[in-house]
């Protein structure tokens, strides 16, 4: 045995697996003719703002944008983000002891329980959740607790169904609102009632918060309006979603100084920061182009509303989502009454159609039974996936 029991518990995680069955059907001769229509990744089409991605290019000109960047190198990409705090939420935030840049949320997300929890503490997080959530959390050797979220409660966490002892044992807590993968806006008042529970049962409270500026109905909660973030509150930001720079890996944590310092530490050891010129584009983005998400609503509007009354044309009843990017959609009754899983429908789904989505198992148990839809490509390719599937549907139910 040459690898951890730590690595087996991880599994191959669900990105993983649709990133090998998308391989194998472009691979595949016989589906040549009709190519891949990829729906399964939350990463857009959408222009990211042309002075950031200019910013970058003139800055990665000059040598020293291929050198290591430590802490210290980052202070203007730190800066830029407290003040797009205090824009945002009316919170004044130090740049020196409350924030630290991140090589995507997702790395902060997954590395938090590694400075805060010790083997064996106790954690929680929603069901389902993203997978750094859980895969952090495996990788800290924690015993996880989770909080199944139904649609039935309009997806908001009860947290009066976990015991007084399963509080006592809690270190940890994670949550994310707007929520990924059921699209969920949410509301301020969770995330209140959760850091009250933090304050009395004496917690860390993590919200993962990448689109915060996504929310197509509502206002979307954040941790920094929350009493006593300061205190036990740690809060993860990124520029992929609201700014179409996925692929460029820019995020940032806002925090209480201890965890702050914690992750930093911890940072220290693992990994270093990107490199200026990517900074240089995020500066950018923040300080001049804090209205780009919202320039992105009327497109995602208009996606979402096509797209979900193109399926329920299709027969496929779509819950309508409050959050822009996705479509949370139960398998159809005639796939469950043939015994078919979320991932066996979304594999079949990208051999006959061509169409690639999430299977909801891969966020966590509850989400068994649905499927996961990236809005991220233009309208009338999004029709034309409903277009192929129809035939095959039809065939089947």
């Amino acid at each position: 045995m040459i690898t951890s029991d730590r690595l087996s518990k991880l599994g191959s995680g669900v990105f993983d697996r649709n990133d090998r069955r998308k391989a194998a059907y472009v691979d595949s001769v016989q589906h040549s003719d009709q190519a891949l229509i990829d729906l399964s990744l939350g990463s857009t089409d959408l222009a990211p703002p042309a002075d950031a991605i200019e910013a970058m290019a003139s800055v990665l000109r000059d040598p020293s944008s291929a050198s290591y960047c430590l802490h210290a190198g980052t202070q203007s990409f730190r800066e830029a983000a407290a003040a797009w705090c205090e824009q945002r939420f009316g919170v004044c935030v130090d740049a020196e002891t409350e924030v630290l840049m991140l090589v995507g949320s997702q790395e902060g997300t997954a590395h938090l329980p590694l400075a805060v929890l010790d083997p064996g503490d106790s954690a929680l997080i929603l069901d389902p959740s993203y997978p750094s959530h859980r895969g952090g959390l495996q990788l800290a050797d924690a015993d996880i607790h989770t909080l199944p979220l139904t649609a039935e409660r309009g997806w908001a966490p009860d947290f009066d169904a976990l015991s007084a002892e399963q509080w006592r044992q809690i270190r940890l807590m994670v949550l994310g609102f707007p929520h990924n993968p059921t699209a969920c806006t949410g509301d301020q008042t969770w995330l209140d009632q959760a850091m009250q529970r933090s304050i009395q049962h004496d917690l860390v409270l993590a919200h993962d918060n990448p689109y915060v500026d996504l929310a197509l109905e509502g206002e979307a909660p954040s941790l920094l309006r929350c009493g006593h973030w300061r205190e036990r509150g740690i809060e993860f930001f990124s520029l992929s979603k609201g700014w179409c720079l996925g692929g460029f890996r820019l995020a940032f944590a806002v925090g209480a100084a201890p965890l702050i310092q914690a992750l930093r530490q911890l940072k220290g050891v693992v990994d270093f920061n990107q490199c200026r010129a990517l900074q240089r584009g995020a500066v950018v983005a923040l300080d001049q182009h804090a209205d780009w998400p919202s320039r992105l609503l009327p497109v995602y509007r208009q996606r979402r509303d096509r797209m979900r009354q193109a399926l329920l044309d299709l027969g496929w009843i779509v819950p309508k989502p409050s959050m822009a990017l996705y479509l949370w959609m139960p398998i159809p009754e005639w796939a469950s009454a043939r015994g078919w899983s979320d991932e066996q429908l979304a594999a079949e789904l990208l051999e006959h159609c061509g169409v690639a989505l999430t299977p909801g198992s891969g966020f966590g148990d509850a989400g068994r039974g649905w499927l996961r839809l990236a809005l991220v490509r233009p309208v009338e390719e999004l029709e034309n996936a409903v277009r192929r599937i129809h035939p095959w549907w039809e065939r089947r139910r």
